[in-house]
C-alpha cells in the first residue's frame, strides 16, 4: 500500500518569490551561528589575552639541633636552608612569583619555628640574601631550651640529655 500525500502550499508564504527569500533567510542565520563563536573568540583573545596564573610557593622545613650547637649556629644553618629552598623554588617553576618559607627547629623534643622567609622573585633577583628578607621569631630561643642548660642524667651506661622543666607557677 502506498499512501499519497498532497502537499498544500503554505498560507504563510503565498508567493514563490517570497518562498525563495525565506529559504535564503534560513541559511544565513546558520552561517552566522557557526562563524560567530570563532570570530568572538579571536576578538576577545586579541583585546584581552589570558592572565598569567602566578602563585606563591610555600615550603615548610624542619631541621634538628645537633649536640653542643649554639642558637647562633642553628640560626645560620636555618638561613642557609631557607636560602637554598627559596632558590630551588624559584628555579623549578617560572610561574612562582613569591616564595614563603618557614624553618622550624627540633630541640630535645620541642619544635618551634625559628625564621620565616617571604620574598618575591624580583626582590630575590635584586638581593638573594635571606637575612634581608627573613623574619626571626624571638621566642624560639626560649622555646627550644637555648636559654637554660640541659640537665644530664646518667642511667646505667647511657647518658641522656633531658631538657629542663619549666615551672609555670613561677612565671
Amino acid at each position: 500500500m502506498t499512501k499519497s500525500i498532497a502537499y498544500q502550499p503554505s498560507s504563510i508564504i503565498p508567493f514563490p518569490v517570497i518562498g525563495q527569500i525565506g529559504t535564503k533567510i534560513r541559511i544565513f542565520p546558520l552561517i552566522v551561528l557557526l562563524l560567530s563563536p570563532v570570530s568572538l573568540w579571536m576578538m576577545t583573545e586579541t583585546l584581552a589575552p589570558q592572565i598569567v596564573r602566578a602563585y606563591t610557593a610555600r615550603v615548610d622545613l624542619g631541621i634538628d639541633r645537633m649536640e653542643d650547637e649554639t642558637y647562633e649556629t642553628i640560626l645560620r644553618r636555618a638561613e642557609a636552608v631557607a636560602r637554598a629552598a627559596a632558590q630551588r623554588s624559584l628555579d623549578q617553576d617560572i610561574l612562582v612569583t613569591d616564595v614563603s618559607i618557614i624553618v622550624s627547629v627540633q630541640s630535645y623534643g620541642a619544635i618551634a619555628p625559628i625564621l620565616s622567609l617571604d620574598v618575591s622573585r624580583q626582590q630575590w633577583r635584586t638581593r638573594p640574601d635571606p637575612q634581608r628578607w627573613a623574619t626571626y621569631f624571638k621566642t624560639a630561643r626560649s622555646l627550644l631550651f637555648f636559654d637554660q642548660q640541659p640537665i644530664t642524667s646518667n642511667v646505667g651506661q647511657a647518658a641522656t640529655i633531658v631538657p629542663p622543666v619549666v615551672n609555670p607557677a613561677k612565671e
